[in-house]
């Protein structure tokens, strides 16, 4: 039985985290590629010689020709330039921009049937233009942000609880920016919703969701480049979901037509992924202080998308 084959694109230390993940949990053969010669067969070659020591038969190949890349079920896309301080997400947008063009064409051109999964910044736009240059379905373009971002929300509500992450659900929404939306009411901690979690208040609810928000900037003040362990493991986890069929329900940024009241942008919502991408995009009651942050966050993108026209 062939195995399965997944390309990361980007052999910086998000790709390289990404491609690390999904080769130790054995989920796939690995392709890394990147545009500088050296990198990604020197990244290849020592996360190849890590398989013997946690025991996995994931092949690794790293490269710089797109060709290697052929009949990929799944493609992450972790190449662009990463945030410096400073920086905000929509400073890299051009640039980007870029990147995912010539990207998209090699993409489409070695794996016509294959998943896209973007990571680049500003997240919810790279979508949108690799959506629009790769004229996929919507169901195969997601991307990679609420995974991230609930990640972290559960990671401060357990530093603020004491209790473990794997108690505890959050939900993020919006698009993955200073506007994203942490919905408190339908995060919980083994069931009980934060507003009812005993000793938290709404301050530090609030507090948690703010800390959410800037959680990429906080790390980036702090090592002077983007995160990558937690990215890297999010977008693993996506590819996991997609790979086994697992039907969960995360958030990920879907190119939505009418969902939520919104039309034609890439937004982070609750999906049901499975081995065909996007499988349900799930539409909740939204209180209308929620929608308004949602809507507020959706203009955020919009502003994005028009620049670059797509």
């Amino acid at each position: 039985m062939a195995r399965n084959k997944v390309t990361v694109i980007g052999a910086g230390n998000v790709g390289a985290t990404t491609a690390q993940r999904i080769a130790e949990a054995g989920l796939a053969d690995v392709v890394l590629v990147d545009i500088v010669d050296g990198l990604p067969q020197g990244k290849g070659l020592d996360l190849a010689e890590a398989a013997p020591v946690v025991g996995h038969d994931a092949r690794i190949t790293g490269t710089n020709d797109y060709a290697d890349t052929a009949g990929s079920d799944i493609i992450v896309v972790t190449s662009g330039i990463p945030r410096k301080p400073g920086m905000s997400r929509d400073d890299l947008l051009q640039t980007n921009y870029k990147i995912m063009q010539s990207v998209t064409e090699q993409v489409i051109k070695y794996s016509p049937n294959t998943i896209i999964v973007p990571v680049a910044n500003p997240l919810d736009a790279m979508c949108q233009a690799v959506y629009r240059l790769s004229k996929f379905p919507r169901e195969r373009v997601i991307g990679m942000a609420g995974v991230l971002d609930s990640a972290r929300m559960r990671t401060f509500i357990a530093m603020e609880t004491g209790v473990s992450v794997e108690n505890i659900h959050a939900f993020v929404l919006g698009g993955h920016g200073d506007t994203m939306v942490p919905l408190p009411r339908y995060s919980t901690i083994a069931g009980i919703p934060l507003p009812d979690y005993p000793g938290l208040t709404k301050e530090r609810i609030d507090a948690i969701g703010k800390r959410t928000a800037d959680g990429g900037a906080e790390i980036t003040k702090l090592v002077g480049t983007s995160a990558w362990y937690a990215p890297g493991s999010a977008a693993a986890e996506m590819v996991e979901i997609i790979l086994k069929d697992k039907k969960k329900i995360v958030p990920c940024s879907v190119f939505l037509q009418g969902e939520y009241g919104i039309n034609d942008l890439f937004v982070g919502v609750p999906v049901k992924l499975g081995a065909r991408g996007v499988e349900q995009i799930i539409q909740i009651k939204l209180t209308p202080e929620e929608d308004a942050a949602l809507k507020k966050s959706a203009a955020a993108v919009k502003e994005l998308t028009d620049i670059i026209k797509v």
